[in-house]
Parts: C-alpha cells; sequence; structure tokens
C-alpha cells in the first residue's frame, strides 16, 4: 500500500510545474505583447509661412563642402479659407491620384520615365522657396522624390496657372542660357523637341493628363548661402492644371535630369528631409542639402535598382511586426522587386499614406485590428478600413508597429499610423492596400524622422527623432 502515496506526491509535483509553467507562459506572453501611447490630436491648421533664410542671405559660389539646410512647408499653407477636414479631404484626393499614377508608371503601361515627372496633380506635398537665376528672384518651389525633371514657370505665358510670386522673367537674368537641340542634355530628353532656332524644347506630361511645356534651358538656383550654376530645367510657357500656389518642381529622383544628379558635386550627391508631425508641432519642417545631411543616428538600408525605372527609390522591405511580432504572412516575397521591374517598395516624399500590396496590408491590418481589440470601432472612412471612435479620450494604448528593412528596423511612432480625419475624435489605420504590385512608403509615416538620401553610398537611412 505504500506505493500510493508516492504517486499522489509525483502526481501533486506534476500538476503544480504544469500549473506554474503554463501560468508563467501566459504571463510572459502578456508581457512580451507591446504597445505604446498615442496622444490624441485634432487634425492640423495651416501654419503661416516665414522664410527667414531666403533673400537675406547673402550667396557665394559652391564648394565640395558646402551645406544648405531649407525650410520646409506643407501644401496646405497655401490654400486659404479652408477647414482642417476640407484639406484633408483634397489632400486624400491627391493622394489617390497620385498612387494611381505611380502604380501606372511603375507597370510600363503609363508615360515615358525619364522625362515625366510621372506623377499626378499636386504630385509633391511639400515646398521651400529657392532663388532663381542672377540675381535670385525667389520662388516657392515643390520638392519631389517621384520626379525628375525641374520646372518652372516662364514669361512670356502662352498659359500659366496662378503662383503666389510673379512669375520669373529669363530676360531679366544674367545666367539664363538655352539649350541647343544637340547638346547631351537635350538627348536625356526621352522627346526632345527642336524648334526653329535649333533650341531644345521639353514636354512633361503627368497621370491626370497636365502638361507644362517651353524651352529646356540651364539656370542658377540658389540654396541659402549657396549657388549651384547650370542646372538643366524646363523654363515652361505653357503649364496647365498644376500646382497652384507654387512656381514649379524641383525633381528630387534618382534619374539622369534630377537635382540631386545634376548637382552632384555641389552637395555630394546626398540630402535628407525630416517632415514634423503638423497635429502636435509648431516646428517647420527641414531639408539639408550636403554632407550634413547625413545623420549619425539613421539606420541604414540598401537602394535597390530598377532597370526600366530610373526615378524612384527602391528599399528592400522585408516584414512588418504588431505588439513585438512579426506578423506572419507578410514575407518578403510580398515586396519583391522583380527582374523585370514590376513590383517593389518606394519611399517617397509626395505620398500621404502608405499603400502595401494588398496580401500583406490584409495580414498587417488583422494583426492591428486585433491588437487593439478593446478600442470603440468606428465606420470606415475614404480609404481607410479601420477606423475607431476615440471621442472623449486624451490618450490610449496601441499596439507597437516596426517596419523591417534590411540592415534597418524603423519603430513607427503612434502618430505616424493612427491619424485623425476629423473634429469628432475618429482616428483611422493610416495604411490602405493596393491591387498593383507597386508598395509606397508615404510621408505620414516618415514624420519625424530624417531621412536621408545617400545617393553616394546608395543606401537610404532614417533616423528616429531627426526634426529635433
Amino acid at each position: 500500500m505504500e506505493p500510493k502515496p508516492r504517486n499522489a506526491l509525483l502526481f501533486a509535483t506534476l500538476f503544480f510545474y504544469l500549473f506554474t509553467s503554463s501560468s508563467s507562459s501566459s504571463s510572459s506572453a502578456s508581457l512580451q505583447y507591446q504597445t505604446q501611447t498615442l496622444v490624441l490630436n485634432s487634425l492640423p491648421t495651416p501654419q503661416t509661412l516665414s522664410w527667414p533664410e531666403s533673400e537675406s542671405l547673402d550667396s557665394t559660389e559652391p564648394n565640395p563642402d558646402s551645406t544648405s539646410t531649407l525650410q520646409l512647408h506643407h501644401v496646405d499653407s497655401l490654400s486659404f479659407n479652408k477647414t482642417p477636414e476640407q484639406l484633408f479631404h483634397l489632400r486624400l484626393q491627391r493622394d489617390a491620384l497620385r498612387a494611381e499614377a505611380l502604380a501606372t508608371v511603375n507597370s510600363g503601361k503609363g508615360f515615358s520615365s525619364s522625362v515625366v515627372s510621372g506623377l499626378a496633380q499636386g504630385s509633391g506635398e511639400y515646398f521651400t522657396r529657392i532663388g532663381v537665376g542672377t540675381p535670385p528672384k525667389y520662388v516657392y518651389m515643390v520638392l519631389d522624390t517621384g520626379s525628375d525633371v525641374v520646372w518652372i514657370q516662364c514669361a512670356p505665358c502662352k498659359k500659366c496657372y496662378s503662383q503666389s510670386d510673379p512669375v520669373f522673367n529669363p530676360a531679366k537674368s544674367r545666367s539664363y542660357a538655352r539649350i541647343p537641340c544637340g547638346s547631351p542634355l537635350c538627348s536625356k530628353l526621352d522627346s526632345p523637341g527642336c524648334n526653329k532656332r535649333k533650341t531644345c524644347l521639353y514636354q512633361v506630361s503627368y497621370g491626370d493628363g497636365s502638361i507644362t511645356e517651353g524651352d529646356f534651358s540651364t539656370e542658377t538656383l540658389t540654396f541659402r548661402r549657396n549657388k549651384v550654376p547650370r542646372v538643366a530645367l524646363g523654363c515652361g510657357h505653357d503649364n496647365e492644371g498644376l500646382f497652384v500656389g507654387a512656381a514649379g518642381l524641383l525633381g528630387l529622383g534618382r534619374g539622369k535630369l534630377s537635382f540631386p544628379i545634376q548637382a552632384g558635386q555641389s552637395f555630394n550627391r546626398k540630402f535628407s528631409y525630416c517632415l514634423v508631425d503638423r497635429s502636435s508641432s509648431s516646428k517647420p519642417s527641414s531639408m539639408v542639402f550636403g554632407d550634413s545631411a547625413v545623420s549619425r543616428t539613421a539606420h541604414f538600408t540598401p537602394l535597390l535598382s530598377n532597370r526600366k525605372l530610373d526615378t524612384f527609390y527602391y528599399l528592400p522591405l522585408l516584414g512588418i511586426s504588431v505588439g513585438g511580432t512579426r506578423v506572419p504572412n507578410i514575407t518578403p516575397s510580398l515586396f519583391k522587386l522583380d527582374a523585370a521591374g514590376n513590383g517593389g517598395v518606394i519611399i517617397d516624399s509626395g505620398t500621404s499614406v502608405t499603400r502595401l500590396t494588398r496580401p500583406a496590408y490584409l495580414a498587417f491590418r488583422d494583426a492591428f485590428r486585433a491588437g487593439a481589440s478593446n478600442l470603440k470601432r468606428a465606420p470606415d472612412f475614404s480609404l481607410f478600413d479601420t477606423c475607431f471612435d476615440l471621442s472623449g479620450k486624451k490618450e490610449v494604448k496601441v499596439p507597437t508597429v516596426v517596419l523591417h528593412f534590411q540592415g534597418a528596423e524603423v519603430s513607427l511612432p503612434a502618430t505616424n499610423y493612427l491619424i485623425p480625419v476629423d473634429s469628432s475624435g475618429t482616428f483611422c489605420f493610416a495604411f490602405a492596400g493596393t491591387l498593383s504590385g507597386l508598395s509606397i512608403i508615404g510621408n505620414i509615416q516618415q514624420q519625424g524622422f530624417r531621412v536621408v538620401y545617400d545617393l553616394a553610398g546608395s543606401r537610404v537611412g532614417f533616423a528616429p527623432r531627426g526634426c529635433e
């Protein structure tokens, strides 16, 4: 009869071990799920424009170590008499046009990429003030990483849209020069034209049918204390349907006619920007050209090349984590840039909302919904299918989100993925799915990071809290 107590003791020990290990594993699982606090802010109101650094500063000739820092403002600052809700709706409309045009270009069904900036009306969400000509005339220029061609409205106008500054008159600039038809610069245009004077003509077509066309010329651009001479740009005499308020566009893409490629000697083919969260900061966004653009705290991922399309900045996205755990169905194959130039992931300053190829988006969204199940759901809003009613709250806990690039883990602040969409306390998950193969990392997700474009090193970096 003695074995019985021994068996009972063995059973009790086993039960205790199983119970404690099970409760300890469930407690460690709950500890592993990561959240962060989202402080709730309302939709941003447009900031007042101020440009302390432009006309008042003297300019010097460029040198290899030169650096320029510029203020950036969102295009909403050029819109007057509109409510924050109206501005947000307009932003989403521009965004839909742009994302569609980007996908069209990437698929090879659209217009030619190296002359065409590539994108729909309103492409480029941020602008700065740049001096054009000699003596420099300062104008607003939209900055756009998804475009190559630099262009500006020029007098005399056959057709010009309304802009905030006087239209640039090349006849009053000592440094303006037309490009001859036989010039290598002219041949870099995919479809160059030639006029009776044997000088080069350009035309840029946009995804919504808008155009800018005129003389392809060279001109001096002034960035604070630095002059960049002989920049090839379009002097547009016929410009229809484009950037109301801004005088033109500074293409920051990777193509042979983009500003970073042309001005490589002046700024060592390096630039960066930091876009502030406009709903929580009154500081301006900023852009840096030159060696100082490379932040010491940045984590870098290599640039990928698309032989079919040299404009865009392709990045190797490997996966996404929600709440500290990799989403299992999001694999690198969903973001692969294939040999034919299809698919892939680009980073773009002019797209607001990040688009992910649909299988990746659905897995990501479902993981986020599961982690945010304690929040009260709200109806869908525009392109957003995961929204929450946070009215009456000042802050909430949300799952963490990390984008895993090759060599760089980008941990997003909560304000970069749960954003206000109205004045009633509705917040939405700021990602969307796309049926095209192209995924796009938009500027909402880039907020607060200094995003470094090191073309000399063929890499892109992310420095958290880079606007401080």
